[in-house]
This record gives structure tokens, sequence and C-alpha cells, in this order.
């Protein structure tokens, strides 16, 4: 920067530091361009999330050893108190680190096992140990292919190789990573789903960094919103009133006492480099088991468009929103089953706050469309699944009435709404489908008889699948 100071100076950066000894503005001037995580949300350019806080037992009271407590190699334990700040990090209780390893693997084994997950662990040590553990709890997969566990840090050269392969959204392995500090910055793995902290993060950079990993969409690998996993209470961090905007210059930027230096804690994100960081903590711990661990809660919260909590379940939050706007069902069902696109639709809903796909998980039906899916959660409709709705189609015969390309086609629109579900039945991308990429899409235009006759012939069918 020196060097080219004569020169145009463009500052580019995902994460604007602006503390006592740090300032982006102090440097480059006001940015001429800002764009904030809560607007990439917003815009539906960024993954929106929920948090699943788990209070582990000894994480919410304290740990305190019995009198005459020995560590696994026979030396006495210290007689003080332990907290969540020292676990992993001066005292390893064995049984913690399965607890964590269940949770998540529960988790994983209730929504998608291969959920692309990141594990931020205190350090590689702790990495080393958690990774150990996960392949415990998932023997069954790691016997078809050992990397559905791995561990990626700075020290581990069969780990690093598989940097890629996580990343890579065409790789089904690794599954799970465990980390320590490699992969809060610069990972761009568009399907990680799971995001979970076990350290302690003071820095909001950082915290930002991290959560960075899973914001990333990619609609066609089913990717569209994603979970954090806290064990260490670090998501308290989005109450924080500046967590969601561009920050402003610090007014203590610059001042130092007389005798004061230029100094950095470890948590200042990126002073130290990521090899000689990770390489900390690997001596002095006091290793101990034979610890009652288990877990006392499990608290699933969400976050709305304004970064705030959302204290009531998603179900009564997302209620409330849909009535808003559409009072009673025949509102609703006025505008699902008029010209609008469906996709329109969904992305307002979206917009008031109703995260379809979170309540899908929530109301633990996978196979239920969005049309059901509201009607369900707004107006207590028993939904159908979308098998159910393709059924109801062929029981009526309605088919019957079309035969050739033109069977064929509606044939093949009906799998596809049963497969996946269909947001825009007028979009003739649709035609690009198997089978019907084999046909041509002009070929079956011809058959119904031109476009107008094209789009009827679906729109109808559209309403016979919706039809109560």
């Amino acid at each position: 920067m020196e060097y080219f100071s004569g020169a145009v100076q463009i500052g580019m950066t995902a994460t604007p530091k602006e503390t006592k000894e740090v300032s982006n503005i102090d440097y480059f001037g006001e940015p001429v361009y800002t764009y904030s995580l809560k607007q990439g949300i917003d815009d539906g350019f960024l993954a929106p999330f929920k948090v699943v806080r788990v209070g582990i037992n000894k994480d919410l009271e304290g740990y305190r050893p019995e009198k005459g407590k020995l560590d696994i190699y026979g030396n006495p334990v210290e007689d003080r108190e332990y907290n969540i700040i020292d676990f992993d990090r001066n005292l390893v209780i064995d049984e913690r680190t399965r607890e964590v390893a269940k949770n998540i693997t529960r988790f994983l084994k209730n929504h998608d096992r291969y959920a692309k997950t990141i594990v931020f662990c205190v350090d590689v040590e702790h990495a080393a140990r958690m990774r150990q553990a996960l392949v415990n709890e998932n023997a069954d997969l790691c016997a078809v292919d050992s990397r559905y566990v791995m561990r990626i840090t700075g020290d581990d050269v069969i780990g690093k190789k598989q940097l890629e392969n996580f990343i890579d959204k065409n790789e089904k392995y690794p599954v799970i990573v465990t980390t320590s500090e490699l992969m809060s910055t610069g990972v761009d793995c568009k399907t990680c789903k799971l995001i979970v902290l076990d350290k302690e993060i003071v820095s909001s950079i950082e915290f930002k960094q991290i959560i960075g990993r899973g914001t990333r969409l990619e609609p066609d690998c089913g990717k569209m919103y994603f979970t954090i996993m806290d064990f260490r209470n670090v998501c308290r961090q989005f109450a924080n009133d500046d967590f969601w905007v561009i920050p402003e210059q610090n007014e203590e930027f610059g001042e130092e006492k007389e005798g004061e230096y230029d100094s950095h804690s470890a948590y200042d994100d990126e002073y130290y480099s990521t090899e000689v960081h990770e390489a900390d903590e690997h001596y002095g711990k006091v290793y101990i088991d034979g610890v009652n661990i288990k877990t006392l809660s499990e608290r699933v919260q969400y976050y709305d468009a304004d970064g705030k909590l959302i204290t009531e379940s998603i179900t009564d939050y997302s209620r409330k929103n849909i009535l808003q706007e559409y009072a009673v069902l025949d509102d609703f069902l006025a505008a699902w089953n008029s010209d609008i696109r469906k996709q329109a639709i969904i992305d307002m809903l979206k917009e008031k706050g109703v995260l379809l796909g979170a309540l899908r998980e929530a109301s633990g039906n996978k196979d239920i469309d969005d049309f059901d899916l509201v009607c369900h959660i707004a107006f207590d409709k028993k939904p159908l699944t979308k098998a159910e709705r393709v059924n109801n189609v062929k029981k009526r015969d309605y088919l019957s009435r079309y035969e050739g390309v033109c069977r064929e086609m509606l044939d093949a629109l009906l799998e596809k709404y049963a497969d996946s579900g269909i947001k825009d039945w007028d979009d003739t991308r649709i035609l690009e489908i198997s089978p019907l990429n084999k046909i041509g899409a002009l070929k079956i235009i011809k058959a119904f008889g031109g476009h107008d006759e094209y789009f009827k012939a679906v729109k109808e069918l559209e309403d016979v699948i919706y039809a109560a």
C-alpha cells in the first residue's frame, strides 16, 4: 500500500474493522458502497437461519472436582470452579466431548445425515478429539467411507487435502469436518447446512466470519437456509445492536495512553496466522473422566427479517404473519388460484418473515408442498402430501382426455410435482426436464395446438391438483 501510495486504492472486505486499534475508514475514508448481512438475507441472496441452543449441565452449572479427584494420568486435579471457558482449553472432560458429538449426530439423523457440517472447536487438539467422538457416533457411515468425518486444521496434511472436496457441491465426502481456525474465513461451502459452535468466540468479526460459512445459498442442492448449533452461548452476539449493520468508526481509534503499546489478544481475529494460532494450547491441559454429563435443555430459536429473536414458536409466528396478509382461507385460495406466479406469493410470505423451510421441518412432514403448509399452519386445514394430490388426480381420470405427446407431457409434470414440487407451472423451462427434453419443447407445444392451448392445459392441471 505504501509502494503504490500514488495510485487509486480500492478496498473491499466482507468483515470491516472499526476498533480502537484498526480502522478501515481511517485508511480508505467513508465507504462508497455497503451491503450488510441483513440486506443480503432480505434480498434473497443469502440464506436465513435458525439457532439450536444446547445447554449441557456442567456448562450451565460449572464444575468443581470432588475431593481427591485425579486426572486420567493419576495426578490430582486442582480444586477450583471450572466453567465453560475452561472446558477444552484448560480442562478436558471426556464425557462432555461425547455428549456434544451425540447431540450433533442426533440432529443430523433427524434431518439429513449427509448435510455438510462444520464443527468449530477450541483448538486443533479439541478438533481431533471431537472428530474421534463423531466417528464413534457415526460408525455405520464411517465404515462406508472413512471421509464421512474429517479433521481439517492447519497441522493436518491429510485433512487439508480434503478441503476442496468438502466445498465442492458435487462431492459427497467429507460430510462432517471439525476445525479450529482454518475454516473461519475463505471457505466457500455453498451446501453447508449446519454450523456447530463449541468454542468461545469473543470477537464479533470472527463470529460473523464463521456464520458466513453457512449463509451461501444453493437452491439446486436444497440449501435454502441453515442451522447454527450453539453449545457455548455464542449466539448472544445476535442481540448486539450493531451486529446487523456496517460498523462506524470507533471514537477512540488511535488514542493511546502514555507508555501503552499496540497489543493484540488471541481473539483479535487475523492478527495471529492460522498456523501459529492453531499450534497453541496443546499442553498444560488437564484430562479427566467419570463426570456426570447430560444435556439439560435444547431451544430452537429463529431470527426475523429485522434480526430480532422470535420468542414465540415458529408456527405461531408464521401463522400471525400469514393472517396479516390473508385474513381468511378464501383470500389465500383466490391469490393462489390467480394468474400470479406461485413463487411471487412464496417470496412475499418470506418477506413477511414466513420461513416455509423451517415450518416444514417443524411440521415433521417433508412431503407437503407450500400450498398445504400454509393452509395447515394458518387455517388448520388437513395437509395432503404431494403424492396424495397426484393420486387424487389419477383417481379422477383427468388425463384420459389427452393422448400421445400431450398425455406424456402432463404425466411427466405430475411425476415432477410428486417428486420435488413445482413452483411456476407456466415457466416453459419445465420442458427441459427429463424425459420432456427428449421430446422437445416445440414439439410439445405444437401437440397442444400452440402456446395458448399449452398454457391452458397446464393451468387446468394445476387447478385439479389443488382442488379440495
